[in-house]
């Protein structure tokens, strides 16, 4: 269990998934940097996140912009979207009859990663979900922007596992100060951070051997 003050930001478990070094230079030393891919995904969300929207059709229950937390992970945030399915055996919720099943949905600008890091930031919303409604949630969805399709996320124990053991490394990491180097990929290009991490220098290389090489280069 984690104090209110220690908790972290949830969406930073996405970050952290696609990038520990990444994850640091936002949370820890709190820099940032926009590129398209940023922007365009930060317009998406400002229309998921509209908090005074609630909108209902039929047994469906639609919430924008709820926050949540959990104390055994230590984060709070936001969703993008939770559906709230009406089904006799869900939660009960404030000013409306019935009970109802809560479905975490996620928004997302391009297509399906590579990595699981989306479905990681999904599963810690279900689990912070579960914390507040005292409930189960087996599932939720992910909306990609590029092909307009949801994709199913079976929050397996697996997935729950993970999410566990990274919200410990992201701790651990913020209570040292801690930012790690990284080994660089192909993803760095696609970074928005990439000029403030400078992943060349993440390189085993010799100190003295680079800077005598920079010299040598501002002298031509």
């Amino acid at each position: 269990m984690y104090a209110e003050d220690d908790y972290l930001m949830l969406s930073g478990i996405q970050h952290f998934a696609f990038c520990r070094r990444q994850w640091a230079i936002i949370h820890i030393e709190q820099q940032w940097a926009e590129n398209y891919r940023t922007t365009a995904g930060e317009l998406m969300h400002k229309k998921a996140h509209d908090e005074d929207s609630f909108e209902k059709r039929g047994n469906l229950l639609i919430v924008r912009g709820l926050r949540i937390s959990s104390h055994e992970l230590g984060m709070s945030g936001q969703c993008d979207v939770v559906e709230f399915h009406q089904n006799n055996n869900g939660v009960e919720l404030f000013g409306y009859d019935g009970k109802w099943d809560p479905i975490p949905i996620e928004y997302k600008h391009g297509v399906p990663k590579e990595n699981n890091a989306d479905e990681l930031q999904l599963c810690a919303q279900a689990v912070c979900l579960e914390e507040m409604f005292q409930t189960n949630i087996p599932e939720g969805f992910l909306y990609y922007g590029e092909n307009r399709r949801r994709s199913r996320v079976e929050f397996t124990d697996t997935l729950r596992d993970e999410v566990y053991k990274i919200a410990k490394e992201m701790h651990d990491l913020f209570c040292k100060g801690y930012t790690p180097n990284v080994k660089p990929t192909k993803q760095c290009k696609s970074c928005s951070l990439e000029n403030l991490c400078v992943p060349k220098l993440q390189k085993a290389v010799n100190v003295r051997a680079y800077i005598e090489q920079g010299i040598k280069t501002n002298d031509l």
